[in-house]
């Protein structure tokens, strides 16, 4: 079910993805707060549309403004312990990584998802983009439903 909500004009494009953070400081004071601050903290969001005839409106925290855009919770892809993992259970990330030029580590600290929370897995993607892991850890790729 999508959300209408303002965001910045420059990120207003159908399909953008984002993850609210919730408010800003230079968002004390503003009329438009409330159509602004009301999705979660935290999750990630994929722009579905951009509210036709809707003007852009002043903002403190873009510099080109906002416009009106509706978003749905979006899925996230990781990398998961592939022991046990199918489509429908629920799972977590395996931890955190140090090896930041691995081509795995955006799936294995990916944005939107907390490390103490179970997921359900919406798809099996398959092999991870790395040959090894430096962890030793036997990973799966997959998509989780981030929205529950």
């Amino acid at each position: 079910m999508s959300t209408v909500t303002l965001i910045g004009s420059r990120l207003a494009e159908p399909g953008t993805e984002f993850v609210y953070e919730g408010e800003a400081d230079g968002c004390t004071g503003c009329p438009y707060r409330s159509q602004c601050l009301n999705l979660e903290p935290g999750t990630k969001y994929r722009v579905t549309a951009i509210r036709e005839n809707a003007q852009t409106l002043e903002c403190a925290m873009h510099d080109s403004g906002v416009r009106a855009v509706e978003v749905e919770p979006a899925t996230t892809r990781a990398n998961i312990v592939s022991k046990g993992a199918f489509a429908g259970s629920k799972t977590s990330l395996p931890g955190t990584c140090p090896y930041v030029e691995c081509p795995s580590h955006e799936y294995c600290e990916p944005d939107g998802v907390d490390f103490d929370e179970e997921y359900r897995i919406a798809e099996i993607i398959g092999e991870p983009p790395h040959d090894v892991c430096h962890l030793d850890r036997s990973l799966e790729l997959v998509e989780l439903e981030t929205d529950e």
